[in-house]
């Protein structure tokens, strides 16, 4: 099962199985068609929806989507993720962090922060694009920003370090 709180405030629970969905409680057939990379056309219980990723986070599991026009934030907590909350755990990351390195491969397009600033867990570093789609990079702890190994423009692979912390 998967958790989805969405705008910080309405919670589902949601199960997917093939076309069958499942939200909190009730079941759901999803027909789903990718139109193009970050963009969906979804039809559940006959009404249409057009769903874009804006952005996302993969160490967070956080997205913007735009549904039929509107904004929304979703934040997702898989079962591993609602079982380490339960056991209280789910703040480990918040340690001190040595350094950041990309999720995945792609473009830096912008570095927001800088050496010597200050971070807290979920400030916003740089923004990496990916297949398309720019995906905010936020710390994954506390620290102070050391060195930043990459420039605007750079290309990366995955698991380079973009930032070092002291």
């Amino acid at each position: 099962m998967i958790r989805a709180k969405v705008n910080d405030k309405n919670q589902f629970d949601l199960q997917i199985k093939d076309k069958q969905v499942k939200i909190n409680d009730k079941e759901f057939m999803l027909d789903a068609l990718r139109m193009e990379e970050g963009a969906m056309h979804l039809i559940i219980e006959g009404k249409s929806y057009r769903v874009r990723i804006k952005s996302s986070d993969a160490e967070t599991k956080s997205y913007q989507l735009n549904v039929n026009g509107n904004a929304f934030s979703v934040a997702l907590s898989d079962e591993m993720d609602q079982l380490l909350s339960r056991l209280g755990l789910a703040d480990l990351a918040s340690k001190k962090v040595n350094e950041v390195k990309a999720p995945m491969p792609g473009l830096v397009l912008k570095l927001i922060a800088s050496p010597g600033d200050a971070v807290n867990k979920g400030d916003s570093l740089l923004v990496l694009e990916a297949m398309k789609m720019e995906n905010v990079i936020k710390s994954p702890g506390e620290g102070v920003v050391k060195s930043i190994r990459v420039n605007a423009g750079d290309k990366v692979e995955k698991n380079a370090v973009l930032i070092e912390f002291e």
